[in-house]
């Protein structure tokens, strides 16, 4: 390492800084012999159970008895202390036509989105865009999932697109393009 303009180089003897000056007088030179950690950094660790004059003597801070006091006792996520909790007070919204039946989703219908932005991007002009292509493209991977196409983005070239289910509005920009939309049965 070269020294620095104006500075005279590391000589590694005592009373010397790393830059050559001589420390000041009040400057405390930092070595292994003081290092410490910051105050305040370092805490004891709580020993409990080891009388009552430590303040966490007899029960050692666990109260008494109940669930808390046991071994392996823990904070239960959903429990309430024994009330109803909010999971059961919950109504149970079923049926086909409900998109939140919660806890369960046998009636939730799926769909892989596909915007036209991705379209625009990924396929060229007078291009037939169906599932093996979209796959092949990197969009609507999910294997027995519906693709349907949704509007955000612009369309500016005619594509015959091949999906289950289009938007209103990505129905409408295809078609102004020029394109197609063919819906698939499945």
């Amino acid at each position: 390492m070269t020294p620095r303009a104006g500075s005279t180089p590391d000589t590694g003897g005592e009373g010397r800084t790393r830059s050559g000056a001589e420390p000041e007088k009040d400057e405390e030179v930092i070595g292994l012999h003081n290092l410490a950690p910051a105050p305040g950094s370092r805490k004891d660790r709580k020993r409990v159970g080891r009388g009552h004059g430590s303040g966490h003597g007899k029960t050692s801070g666990r109260g008494h008895k109940g669930y808390g006091a046991r071994a392996g006792a823990k904070d239960r996520a959903r429990f309430e202390g024994g009330q109803n909790p909010i999971h059961m007070r919950m109504r149970k919204l079923r049926g086909p036509n409900k998109k939140m039946s919660m806890p369960f989703e046998m009636f939730r219908t799926h769909t892989q989105p596909v915007n036209l932005d991705d379209l625009e991007a990924r396929f060229g002009e007078g291009a037939s865009v169906d599932l093996d292509a979209l796959r092949g493209a990197g969009l609507a991977t999910r294997k027995g999932i519906p693709v349907k196409v949704l509007a955000r983005g612009e369309l500016s070239k005619p594509l015959t697109v091949h999906a289950h289910a289009f938007s209103k509005s990505a129905r409408e920009k295809i078609e102004s393009a020029g394109g197609t939309c063919q819906v698939i049965d499945s």
